[in-house]
Parts: C-alpha cells; structure tokens; sequence
C-alpha cells in the first residue's frame, strides 16, 4: 500500500523559515516524479517544486530562490526547505507522487505565515 505522509507544517513569522518532509512507503521515491504542491483557502492547487528521477529541480516563480526541494535516497523522503516564507505562502501543502505508480498523494499539512 502507497502511502505519502507530510510532516513539518505550523506556524512562522514572516522571513521565517520551515522544511517540509514527506515520508513514503510502498514506493521507491527515487523512481517517481515527486512534487509539491499548495492551495491556499478557496484558490487552485498550484506546483511549488518538484524532482525529477535524475535529480532535475523546477520551482514556481513565486518561490525561486526561497525554497529548495530535495530528496533522501537512503530515507526515502523528499523535503521541501523554505525559507523567506511570505504571507501568501499559507497554504495547506500536499506531496505528490507520478510514476508508473500513477498519481498519489499525501494528506497535506498546514503552513501558515503571519505578518
């Protein structure tokens, strides 16, 4: 069984800084396109970043040079490290994982930056 868990949400200040984490079972991350996404209250789920099986990186233009994605062979984990975090980056963060697996993805956790 698939299973995609986020972990590390909460709240910050604004220029704070948070890492994401999500932990999967079931699948071999390195084989997937993983990616994260957000939807803020009553707007579109929108990509934040993701990582492809060859290590290659794409951000949103909103977060280019604030947030980085990465991914731990050995744990199995993908991270999403953000930092110079805005208001307009609350939002409830999601994993996702495309491969030959299809589409999957995590419950989500809340990220919320005060100004």
């Amino acid at each position: 069984q698939v299973q995609l868990v986020e972990s590390g949400g909460g709240r910050v200040q604004a220029g704070g800084s948070l890492r994401l984490s999500c932990a999967a079972s079931g699948i071999i991350l390195r084989t997937n396109v993983m990616g994260w996404y957000r939807q803020a209250p009553g707007k579109q789920r929108e990509l934040v970043a993701s990582i492809t099986t060859g290590g290659n990186t794409n951000y949103a233009d909103s977060v280019k040079g604030r947030f980085t994605i990465s991914r731990d062979n050995a744990k199995n984990t993908v991270y999403l490290q953000m930092n110079s975090l805005k208001p307009d980056d609350t939002a409830v963060y999601y994993c996702n994982a495309r491969g030959l697996i299809g589409d999957r993805w995590g419950q989500g956790t809340q990220v919320t930056v005060s100004s």
